[in-house]
């Protein structure tokens, strides 16, 4: 259905807070695309509204979102003799600083340990304790209730097609390592938000597609004769507007060896590259690492 044709109509079912929002925009501002507005959005007061609920949960067992996470993570490696605190930090995206409070938190809870860390004299190590282990075990039973409940308007299939939807988007701000199950093409891409981003920032047209950061010298990319600052546009009949469809038609084209490209390289030269998809001495390498952050190994 167009756009068109969805103003006409209306959603489906009741209108909600944003499709009022939505109106008044498009009155005020009638040549803007607000499109964006109507995901974003709904993101957001539904993030809030879970997170509340979510965390009205965790109050019950004295805990917070975070708390929790942290002792997931711990759970996860319980047997191990804890981890760095290092590790946790990276684990739950936090700073020197904030992982140090949260971590003060549940030793002051008698949840977790904290002692010196062998391998490295000036880092931690913390581990669950058996107050934290069992805590755990009390409180996510009912925390999966709650979750289970608040996505109680959606039917399996809808909850299934959201999570695909959520995890393509997610993927695209966190970044991704290289898969084992395809071939390594050699390649750091950036998602299509930033490359939409750095084009425009430099003045260039906006292309959305996987914008090249590095080319692995050797590999499959290089030979294929794609570059640094190309946008790769499409993959055999897929846009690329995320990595996940590269994955899709990179599954697609390895029965044929071959996979076609289509991308853009500097203002708006158009150029077209095949993949050899077939065995490589990349395949039996050792993984590549990129220090850039939220990019995507391939």
């Amino acid at each position: 259905m167009s756009s068109s044709t969805r103003a006409q109509t209306g959603p489906e079912g009741p209108k909600d807070s944003v499709d009022r929002l939505l109106a008044g925009l498009t009155r005020s501002l009638p040549e803007l695309d607000h499109s964006p507005v109507a995901v974003v959005q709904r993101l957001g007061r539904v993030r809030r509204i879970i997170e509340a609920e979510v965390e009205a949960g965790f109050a019950e067992f004295g805990l917070n979102g975070p708390d929790y996470v942290a002792l997931a993570t711990l759970r996860l490696h319980e047997g191990s003799g804890g981890i760095s605190q290092r590790v946790l930090m990276r684990e739950l995206g936090l700073t020197s600083g904030t992982i140090s409070v949260r971590v003060d938190r549940l030793v002051e809870q008698g949840l977790v340990t904290r002692s010196p860390d062998p391998g490295d004299k000036r880092n931690t190590r913390v581990e669950l304790t058996v107050a934290g282990r069992e805590l755990f075990d009390r409180v996510t039973p009912a925390h999966l209730s709650i979750e289970d409940r608040l996505l109680a308007a959606l039917d399996p299939e809808q909850r299934e097609a959201l999570e695909s939807i959520l995890r393509r988007l997610l993927v695209s701000f966190e970044g991704s390592v290289p898969d084992d199950e395809f071939p390594r093409l050699g390649m750091v891409l950036a998602p299509a938000h930033i490359a939409v981003q750095m084009r425009r920032a430099v003045g260039l047209p906006e292309f959305t597609g996987l914008l090249v950061r590095e080319v692995e010298p050797g590999s499959r990319a290089e030979s294929a004769g794609i570059r640094t600052g190309d946008v790769l546009l499409r993959a055999g009949d897929s846009d690329l507007r995320s990595i996940a469809a590269l994955h899709a038609a990179l599954g697609a084209a390895t029965e044929a060896g071959a996979l076609h490209i289509s991308l853009v390289r500097g203002v708006d030269a158009q150029h077209d590259v095949t993949l050899d998809v077939g065995p490589h001495i990349a395949d039996t390498g050792s993984a590549p690492t990129s220090n850039i952050s939220g990019t995507h190994l391939i």
